[in-house]
């Protein structure tokens, strides 16, 4: 029978389960909302795995990761619980094994990770501020009165931007507000929303860390194509160089990708 090994990554915003083979294959990744309920939303995706298996393949091992890694472990049994630096590292450098640069930007926080060699050497989390994360991005679409969609949509028609600035949730919200009330239409407030997430990670996440010529960027904000965008455009105008903006095929569940792989390595190691 065939092997699989499980990746579980837990969030507040989301909860992402994979599975692996011998061969590192993406054969399942499921992405739920958390809701504030990590073992129901765990739950969800093991009953959602156990289908796909259908008693055709054994569950070799399983492995968790993000903030809610240790109830996520102890529920299933992880033979393996790593941080999300760890777990990201090692998805992207099975993806591309010479890139140096991450940036993740997740429901609730944002990460900057530097590889050297395959090895973690620096990194930096953002949890003082949720501006640009996932969670903010929703929010200030439903006070907009738009879906995330529409967003992304309504940004790439803007013409004249607004300038929101690179501060904080609340003070990007009160400019938002105020833009609002002197007319402006929408579709610049979210084109000037964008630029100023790229504005805020670079300057605030980065704060002038070293950024390799190939960035891999990860999260469910990835989705966005217009937050995408800004970040190219943003980083062309900082940078007197060129530099590539890689997203890769299942970015959006890239944690539990890479704790799925530590755990493969893991049961091979210690037959």
């Amino acid at each position: 029978m065939k092997k699989a090994y499980i990746g579980i990554d837990v969030g507040s915003v989301s909860t992402n389960v994979v599975a692996i083979d011998d061969q590192n294959q993406l054969i399942f990744h499921y992405y739920v909302r958390t809701n504030g309920a990590p073992i129901d939303s765990v739950k969800k995706g093991l009953e959602k795995l156990k289908k796909t298996l259908d008693g055709k393949w054994t569950v070799n091992g399983a492995g968790t990761t993000g903030s809610g890694r240790q109830i996520a472990g102890l529920m299933v049994g992880a033979d393996v619980v790593k941080n999300e630096i760890s777990a990201h590292a090692v998805a992207t450098i099975n993806e591309v094994p010479d890139v140096r640069t991450i940036f993740e930007i997740g429901g609730q926080d944002s990460k900057y990770i530097r590889l050297k060699d395959g090895k973690v050497v620096d990194f930096e989390i953002n949890k003082a501020c949720a501006a640009g994360t996932g969670s903010f991005i929703e929010e200030q679409a439903n006070k907009l009165g738009i879906t995330l969609e529409e967003f992304q949509n309504l940004a790439f028609t803007s013409q004249t931007p607004c300038k929101l600035g690179e501060r904080c949730t609340v003070f990007m919200e009160n400019s938002l507000i105020i833009n609002l009330h002197k007319g402006a239409r929408k579709e610049d407030i979210v084109a000037g929303l964008c630029y100023s997430i790229a504005e805020n990670y670079i300057n605030r996440v980065v704060s002038g860390k070293q950024i390799g010529k190939r960035i891999f960027f990860q999260g469910g904000v990835a989705f966005n194509k217009a937050v995408i965008s800004s970040f190219e455009n943003f980083l062309k105008a900082k940078f007197d160089r060129q530099l590539e903006l890689v997203i890769p095929p299942h970015h959006e569940v890239m944690g539990a990708i890479g704790v799925a792989l530590i755990v493969r390595d893991f049961m091979k190691n210690n037959k």
